[in-house]
This record gives structure tokens, C-alpha cells and sequence, in this order.
């Protein structure tokens, strides 16, 4: 006998063995028909599978969140085996779903190229339409091994090897002749592949990622459930090109990039005025917040990094340096020479985080419980060495910012702090323009520092603590940082597209490796607890999002030029700067276009600057004191006596929270 239990708690029986389809079709047919594949324990099985003891079982619609996984592996597999029948002499290796589709790496002589697309999609419809049946099959390891080298896939060969010897190695076989080594799931047959797939693009490969293997050819693609869902990425992927940060940056004189300063950013005057504007504001945030704020050294000696545990477990990442530091115990001889000066050889690495900085800070004089929390911000300015292949514009650097701050509180506290934070972050996003954001609970990796026990503590203590908060999250196993768990935060932008951002960590390790106490009530030393935590993380990163959710069109509070000053006729230059002087005694950030050219050739000119407000001026503005407002994206214009509309501008260009 074989109990099923299913989501909404029910129990169905079998006499022996049952597989997914059998206990979908049990239910009713038409779920029968919908079911791609079953979870079993938490574990994605094929339909055909059969389910041998009692387990908690969810059928897998297309409506179900690990659906996209599933559609996205088995177009894969149709990808590789539409390529093998076009391309007789292609090797096959990998081929995973993705965040939003899929690739496949293959080995060939000829070189693919994009004019090669619409054969391969031709074929892959093909396939699907031939329903080709998909069978999950076991086998011996040294049969594959033979198999696939006397086909000449040598790279599936070898890969057999490297698979663990305690698990079965299984091979799906899709329709009759064509298969892949594989762990799966996959769909019964091709037939229930949704034909709301595209390729998108080629890249090169490595195999194994080693650059002294052989060279493969990455197709890209995409998959979704229907044709509707499909139309609609790949129009937020055109809408997304139309809004790329580096694009915009460049028209927009923001900032630029360049191979001399690989993977940092040289800020414009337009650029560092909104990045200054953000940071502005966030300060003023932080100190509303009771935030104390703080700077700690770049370069920081490796013992500091050692005792954090830092150069254990991120050294990889961090950039050193290496001095002769004079020995003061033994001076140069009296005569000036050298010959007696001893030298120490010390490393130092620029700071990939501002943690250990915090907790000397923290350890200066003694604290007491009536000093916490304490919470400690800064704005600050880190390195860490990201390979050159994976730097993208903003959105990935080596030299960046962060909106850090630790806050040092006791377990009490966690609850009240964790609360707190999560309202400041949200009213901070709101502000921003971004409404929408979920939460992600990660729980400790396998690389970690501090006990089991410190572990659980920390991660109830976190738990706990958000669910007092009235928030729901969203799972997400083994990410969190070496030395406690974390909340993720991510935002939705105007597009519909996810980024994380802000941070927050539960760490009962670090103030116990670097000795930091507080004298608690009853007089004894105890250990603060850590809370990590960051809103909007990497400034530079954080520019990137904002830049590509207004298309460079900023609120107006961050508009590197609030507004502009132009000239009808050359007859109103003089009032245009008297204009323009008023506009900076009411804060505005304001330049003047006194060119000879027509007013509509400026406007459009400033317009693609992206310039929220332009005032124009003429001999009867001048004559009565007014100007026209014209605002960005609007037809009309609105005539005002210059007084109202600087004080309509000065309203709308107020930085949120303040007065």
C-alpha cells in the first residue's frame, strides 16, 4: 500500500507502486492531460516514474511555479537534437534552462551564425509536432561510456566519469534514435512542448569553463508557457534596449567606462549630480533613522581579514598589496645609510566590505546596553575583483559603493530592528519610484564560519523577527553569507524585471571573532549581535536601475538639470539670465540656452536630454514678468508669472522627506 498525500492534505491509496500520470489520471482527465511532471518530496520526477512509498506529491501544471524550469530544459534537449539532425557531425554537452530560457553548448568546426535561427526553430516545431515520445532509461556506466564514444561524443564520454557512482546514471531517450545523458525531468513527449520558444543569440564556450579545453558554440533561446507570455519578453527585452544604462550614460553625459580603469566608473558633472542627489538623500534618511554615520580605511592589513575570516573565504575577490614597512626597532646607521634598516613585508587589501571597519570602530571605549542599538552607516567605498568577463556598465564593477551600516543591538532586539529596517527600506524604494519588491529568506551555505548551533539560533532569530514584521518570504536555500542568514530584497522595475538590492543579516559570528562586548545590565560582558544591512547595496549598481526604470527621464528631485531657460528671440537674453538667477536662489539646478536657433529646434534638443521643465522666454514674457512652462513629454505650455512657477518648481524638485 502506497499513501499519497497531496497539497491540500488529502490522501489517496494505491495497492503498490503508482506513477505521477497514474495518480493524475486518478484525480481526473483533465488533469491527466495538463500534468507535466510530479514533485515528489520536494523533488521533480518524470510522469512515468513509478512513486514507491509514501511521499507528499504535487502535480506540475503549466500553472505551476517550477513549470518555466521544466519547458525551458526539454526545449534544450529539442534545441540539441533539431541541431544534430540539421548539422549531422555536432557534438552535444551541456544544455540547462536558464533564469528566462535556455542554451545549449555544442561542438561543430563551422561556426553557427544567427541566418542559422530560423532553419533550427523550423525544425524544432518539427519535432514537437512529431510528438516524439520521451523515455527516462538507466544505465551502466561503462555501456554509456562504449555508447557514446563509438557515436563519437566524446565529451558526453567523459563527463560520464565525472558523475557520482553512488547515483544511477540515466539517459532520456527522445523519439527513437536520438538521446542525452541526463538527470532530468522531462515531458512524456515533445508534443507537450509549448511552441513559445525563440533563439536569441551565440556566444563562445568553454569546455568545462577551462580556457585550455576546447572551444564550443552557445546557442541561447527562450521558452515560455504560451505565445502570449512569449510576445510579452520579448518585448520588455526591446524595451530594455531602448533603456540600457551604458546606451543612455552616453547620451546623456553621464558617465563612461574605459580599459584603463577596468570595471570602475568615471563620473560626468550630469552623473555625479544625480548620484550625489541619491546620496544626499539617503543620508538625510539614515539620520532621521538614528543612524550615526562613520568612514573606515581602504586599506586594512590581512591580519584584520584573517581574524573576520574574510581572507578565508573571499580572498579570491579582494585586491592586495604588498610593502616594506621599516622595522623601528632597528634605525638607520648614524651615517644615513641603509645598511642597518630591517624591513617587515606586510599585505594589504583594499576593502571588498566594511564590516570588520564597523566593529573596531564599535570596540573604542567601552559600550554599555543602554548605548545600543547602535547603528552605524556608511557610505562605504569598497573594491572587489569580479573576472573582466562577467563586468557589465554599472550593474557589475570592481570599485563601488555601499549604502552599508551594521546595527550592533542585543537578541532582544532583533525583532524591533528588523522591523524598523524593513519600514525605512520600503518608504526609501517607495520613494525611488519602485512599489513593488519580494523577500528572500537565505539560509546558511555550505562554506561557513561558527557552529550548527549558532546557525540555528541565528536563522530563528531572523525568521522570527520577519514574521513579527507581517512579512512573507520566499525561501531561498543555502545562499545566505558565510557568517549568518539573510533577507534579500528585490524590486520590481517599470518593466517588470527583478533586482536585488538591499540586505539583511543576522550575525552572531563576527563580533564573537573580533571581540566586541557590551556591559549588559547585570554588569557582565556579553557579545552584541550583528545586524548587516543594506537598501539600496552598490550605489554605482543602484544608478544603473534608476537610470534604466525612468529611461533617463528622472524625477525631477534627481534631474541633473531641472530646468532650462531659452530664448525666443535674442531680445529676451537678458531677462533669461535674470530667470535663470532666480531659479538658483530657489534651489533649482538651471542652465540657460541663449542660441541663436528656433525655439522648436531646442526644445527637441532638451527633450532628448531628457530636461524635466524648460521656461521659455520672449519679448512679452519679458515685458510682464512671466515665463512659459513647457514640461517634458507634454504638448502645451502653461504661462506664469515667474514667481508661481518657481514656486510650483521648487515644490516638485523637493528631495522626498524633506521639507
Amino acid at each position: 500500500m502506497v499513501a499519497i498525500t497531496l497539497p491540500d492534505g488529502n490522501v489517496r491509496e494505491f495497492d503498490g507502486a503508482v506513477t505521477g500520470a497514474e495518480l493524475a489520471a486518478s484525480i481526473g482527465p483533465g488533469l491527466a492531460k495538463a500534468a507535466m511532471v510530479v514533485k515528489v518530496e520536494g523533488d521533480l520526477w518524470d510522469l512515468s516514474r513509478p512513486i514507491e512509498k509514501d511521499s507528499k506529491v504535487e502535480i506540475v501544471t503549466k500553472d505551476h511555479e517550477d513549470a518555466l524550469e521544466i519547458i525551458r530544459h526539454d526545449a534544450a534537449h529539442v534545441l540539441a537534437q533539431a541541431v544534430q539532425e540539421l548539422f549531422p557531425g555536432t557534438q552535444i554537452t551541456f544544455g540547462p534552462s536558464t533564469e528566462d530560457g535556455f542554451y545549449y553548448d555544442f561542438h561543430r568546426e563551422e561556426p553557427f551564425s544567427t541566418e542559422d535561427f530560423e532553419k533550427i526553430e523550423k525544425k524544432m516545431a518539427e519535432i514537437v509536432d512529431r510528438n516524439d515520445p520521451i523515455v527516462r532509461e538507466v544505465w551502466d556506466r561503462a555501456d554509456a561510456v562504449d555508447y557514446f564514444n563509438q557515436i563519437g561524443e566524446e565529451f558526453k564520454a567523459e563527463w560520464v566519469g565525472e558523475l557520482p557512482s553512488e547515483e544511477p546514471l540515466t539517459i532520456y531517450r527522445q523519439g527513437e534514435k536520438w538521446l542525452d545523458l541526463c538527470r532530468g525531468p522531462h515531458l512524456e513527449s515533445t508534443g507537450k512542448l509549448p511552441k513559445a520558444f525563440k533563439l536569441m543569440k551565440l556566444a563562445g564556450a568553454y569546455w568545462r569553463g577551462d580556457s585550455s579545453r576546447p572551444q564550443l558554440q552557445r546557442l541561447y533561446g527562450t521558452a515560455w508557457r504560451t505565445e502570449k507570455e512569449l510576445k510579452a519578453h520579448l518585448t520588455r527585452i526591446e524595451e530594455a534596449e531602448k533603456r540600457d544604462h551604458r546606451k543612455l550614460g552616453r547620451e546623456l553625459d553621464l558617465f563612461h567606462m574605459q580599459e584603463e580603469a577596468m570595471g570602475s566608473v568615471f563620473w560626468h558633472p550630469k552623473g555625479w549630480t544625480v548620484y550625489r542627489q541619491a546620496e544626499r538623500y539617503m543620508r538625510n534618511r539614515l539620520e532621521d533613522a538614528g543612524y550615526v554615520e562613520v568612514k573606515t580605511p581602504q586599506l586594512v592589513d590581512r591580519k584584520l581579514w584573517e581574524e573576520s575570516g574574510h581572507w578565508e573565504k573571499f580572498r579570491e575577490h579582494m585586491f592586495v598589496a604588498e610593502v616594506d614597512e621599516t622595522d623601528t626597532d632597528h634605525p638607520p646607521a648614524q651615517d644615513g645609510s641603509e645598511a642597518h634598516r630591517a624591513y617587515n613585508r606586510r599585505m594589504l587589501a583594499l576593502k571588498p566590505m566594511n564590516c570588520p571597519g564597523h566593529v573596531q570602530v564599535f570596540r573604542q571605549g567601552i559600550k554599555s546596553y543602554r548605548d545600543l542599538p547602535l547603528r552605524m552607516a556608511e557610505f562605504g567605498s569598497c573594491h572587489r575583483y569580479e573576472p573582466s568577463g562577467a563586468l557589465h556598465g554599472l550593474m557589475r564593477v570592481r570599485a563601488f559603493t555601499q549604502d552599508d551600516a551594521h546595527i550592533f543591538c542585543t537578541e532582544d532586539q532583533i525583532e524591533s530592528e528588523t522591523k524598523l529596517f524593513i519600514d525605512l527600506l520600503a518608504s526609501i524604494y517607495r520613494d525611488f519610484g519602485f512599489d513593488e519588491f519580494i523577500v528572500k529568506f537565505s539560509d546558511r551555505p555550505d562554506t561557513r564560519a561558527g557552529e550548527d548551533a549558532v546557525w540555528d539560533k541565528a536563522e530563528k532569530a531572523l525568521m522570527d523577527a520577519t514574521t513579527a514584521a507581517g512579512v512573507e518570504v520566499k525561501l531561498n536555500p543555502g545562499e545566505g553569507a558565510f557568517y549568518g542568514p539573510k533577507l534579500e530584497f528585490v524590486l520590481r522595475d517599470a518593466i517588470g524585471r527583478d533586482w536585488q538590492c538591499g540586505t539583511l543579516q543576522v550575525d552572531f559570528v563576527l563580533p564573537e571573532r573580533l571581540d566586541a562586548t557590551y556591559v549588559a545590565e547585570d554588569g557582565a560582558r556579553h557579545r552584541p549581535v550583528m545586524l548587516h544591512r543594506a537598501i539600496l547595496g552598490s550605489f554605482e549598481r543602484f544608478m544603473g536601475i534608476l537610470i534604466e526604470q525612468y529611461s533617463g527621464r528622472f524625477p525631477m528631485w534627481l534631474a541633473p538639470v531641472q530646468t532650462v531657460v531659452a530664448t525666443i528671440t535674442s531680445d529676451a537674453n537678458d531677462y533669461a539670465e535674470q530667470v535663470a538667477a532666480a531659479c538658483r536662489k530657489a534651489g533649482l539646478r538651471v542652465e540657460t540656452d541663449l542660441r541663436n536657433e528656433k525655439i522648436n529646434y531646442k526644445v527637441r534638443e532638451h527633450s532628448h536630454m531628457k530636461v524635466p521643465v524648460m521656461l521659455v522666454v520672449g519679448n512679452r514674457e519679458a515685458e510682464e514678468g512671466t515665463v512659459a512652462v513647457r514640461r517634458l513629454g507634454g504638448k502645451a505650455q502653461e504661462v506664469l508669472a515667474l514667481d508661481a512657477a518657481l514656486a510650483i518648481l521648487k515644490t516638485d524638485a523637493t528631495i522626498p522627506g524633506t521639507v
